[in-house]
């Protein structure tokens, strides 16, 4: 099942997420249903919260950005915690599924390890870099509560508020299903 994606201002996206705790047939559902969800948004990445979960897991298809070496992964991560964080932090132009049409510079490193356990509950520690890494990290903040425009400047984000006011509001227009903030 496709779920529509969280838009900027839910306050879904801003909860740190809790840890998931059972491996069962309900939980292999939620993940099958996220890897939907990613891949009719063209998404590379996709975190719980963005579906209204405020679950510890996320799925990244890094694959697109590294074909020619395939490096890429197309993998979903389970209680994850960046373990370790190196190199000299590089710039690259994200964007959100849940903040459609707004794309900025993030500076992040480009070696990360990664503790995290499978979808079979297995638990696992690996080292990421690049695109891979980059991906992992933009979705890590989602579970975190965080979004990429916390990344940007101030002023950055002073000049986006308007538009940010209209994606909260629903004034947006994507090929994908977005649930909007309820109205005050």
């Amino acid at each position: 099942m496709i779920h529509p994606i969280r838009a900027y201002g839910d306050p879904v996206l801003r909860i740190k997420c809790q840890d998931i705790k059972n491996f069962d047939d309900e939980f292999r559902k939620l993940v099958e249903d996220m890897y939907e969800t990613m891949d009719a948004s063209d998404g590379v990445g996709l975190a719980a919260p963005q579906i209204g979960k405020p679950l510890r897991l996320f799925m990244i298809d890094s694959t697109l950005f590294d074909k020619q070496e395939k490096k890429g992964v197309r993998m979903a991560f389970v209680n994850p915690i960046i373990i370790q964080e190196k190199g000299e932090k590089w710039t690259f132009e994200e964007g959100c599924l849940s903040i459609p049409d707004v794309r900025e510079d993030v500076a992040r490193c480009p070696t990360i390890t990664l503790k995290y356990q499978t979808v079979t509950g297995e638990h696992k520690e690996e080292t990421f870099d690049g695109m891979t890494a980059r991906v992992i990290q933009h979705e890590y903040d989602h579970i975190e509560g965080i979004l990429f425009t916390d990344h940007i400047s101030a002023f950055k984000r002073q000049l986006l508020k308007s538009k940010l006011a209209k994606i909260s509001s629903g004034k947006v227009n994507v090929h994908y299903r977005m649930k909007f903030p309820k109205r005050k």
